[in-house]
């Protein structure tokens, strides 16, 4: 009779993680559209200042993603820990991580002040996100040759940069080769890098997976914001080139390690 009641409260438990799972996104997706109808417009009357805006802007936005993993733990749909926390409250930081879930971005954007993201174009014109993205200057990923240049702007203005390396979530089945652009960032802006290994366990929200194909518990994320990397011995005798290759190398074997302890 034990056994029985078990099972059926972990099967309550776990339709209980759908329904929390469905009313996070739902409430992400609203928050979204109310920010770009009501808020940023708000925000572009009372603050004319362009540079000033966009601070305030992702400031809200910050806040938002906070409240938003806040209310995945309250309805207990996950549990979470960070370690190294401090590390992120500085200015100009290229902030590099691995991507194992769809909301690693939320994680790190809710810790980090002013941060400055890399985003898809399509996102630039999805009505859930289009708002926010305008208001807040995050770079488009449609600007080509462009793109290392306007993130080392972004890096020398001050703003903190998340990048994630692989430039898609990881797939459980294989691991993702890192793109050489983060890299080719560090080397030509000479910015040291911020390693943040991000691990999910049980995994979730992967590559490819619906959200509402919830484990069969709640699950948990750690953060781990490592020791800063000096990208200056990267650069002794080599070209840019060679240089951004051997330093994408070296991330490469940095974020195995996390793969590899995740797995164990």
């Amino acid at each position: 009779m034990a056994l029985g009641a078990g099972v059926i409260g972990a099967r309550l438990n776990h339709a209980w993680r759908v329904v929390g799972t469905g009313l996070s996104f739902a409430s992400f997706g609203v928050g979204g559209v109310l920010l770009w109808l009501l808020v940023f417009p708000a925000i572009s009357l009372g603050v004319r200042d362009p540079a000033r805006r966009g601070r305030v802007a992702r400031r809200v936005i910050s806040r938002t993603f906070a409240g938003f993993i806040e209310l995945m733990r309250v309805l207990g749909v996950l549990t979470y820990e960070i370690r190294g926390a401090e590390r992120l409250q500085r200015r100009g930081l290229l902030v590099l991580a691995n991507h194992p879930t769809l909301i690693d971005v939320v994680f790190l954007v809710s810790l980090i002040p002013d941060a400055d993201c890399v985003v898809k174009s399509r996102l630039a014109r999805n009505p859930f996100t289009r708002g926010p993205i305008r208001a807040t200057g995050y770079i488009c990923n449609d600007s080509g040759a462009g793109l290392v240049h306007d993130c080392i702007a972004s890096l020398r203005s001050g703003k903190n940069l998340v990048i994630f390396p692989e430039g898609t979530r990881t797939r459980r089945d294989a691991p993702q080769p890192l793109q050489r652009g983060a890299a080719n960032i560090a080397i030509r802006g000479g910015v040291d890098i911020t390693p943040v290994r991000i691990s999910c366990t049980p995994p979730t929200l992967g590559k490819g997976e619906k959200w509402y194909r919830v484990p069969s518990r709640r699950f948990h994320v750690s953060l781990d914001v490592g020791d800063d990397l000096a990208v200056a011995p990267f650069l002794d005798g080599t070209t840019e080139a060679q240089a951004a290759r051997r330093l994408t190398d070296h991330l490469t074997g940095y974020f195995a390690m996390e793969r590899a302890r995740a797995s164990a």
